[in-house]
């Protein structure tokens, strides 16, 4: 799929459309993504500030789906684990950026080399177009690849 077609897909996707969230860029090299969630009287929680479960939605797929693109078929990408943190009310719309850069592939490339299972985390923060800091969250991927798996499997039988 290519990226802004991944884009507009996940616009209308249910479970993004009606939480709010919005996916404003995707790059062309699946390198950086930016996502908003803005803050409507329907999504808002008990207390009418960003319920903190859309904000956790807003970045669940992101790494997966640029180390997916930026590594290639050759590679099983998994997430593996996820936590949150809530630093400051959300009171209006909020932001999170995602940049898989180059450093970030070629550690997963050395680290799954041999065919092993790498598991790695990632870490993004939600702010609001101020730059006030409402969140962090972190995502661990798992990723292995492939072939060397196979191999590793057949060698061993």
């Amino acid at each position: 799929m290519k990226p802004e077609t991944l884009r507009r897909v996940m616009n209308i996707w249910p479970p993004f459309l009606f939480s709010g969230i919005r996916i404003n860029k995707v790059s062309r090299d699946w390198r950086h993504v930016e996502v908003q969630l803005k803050l409507h009287r329907w999504n808002a929680n008990y207390f009418g500030t960003q319920f903190g479960g859309h904000m956790f939605k807003m970045c669940d797929p992101f790494w997966a789906i640029l180390a997916t693109e930026r590594l290639g078929k050759a590679y099983h990408v998994w997430d593996a684990a996820g936590d949150i943190e809530f630093i400051s009310p959300g009171r209006e719309t909020v932001y999170a950026v995602f940049d898989f850069d180059d450093a970030a592939r070629d550690e997963i490339v050395a680290a799954t080399a041999d065919g092993e299972k790498h598991l790695r985390w990632f870490e993004n923060e939600i702010r609001t177009a101020a730059g006030v800091l409402v969140a962090r969250t972190r995502k661990q991927l798992y990723v292995r690849r492939k072939d060397k798996g196979r191999q590793n499997v057949a060698a061993s039988a």
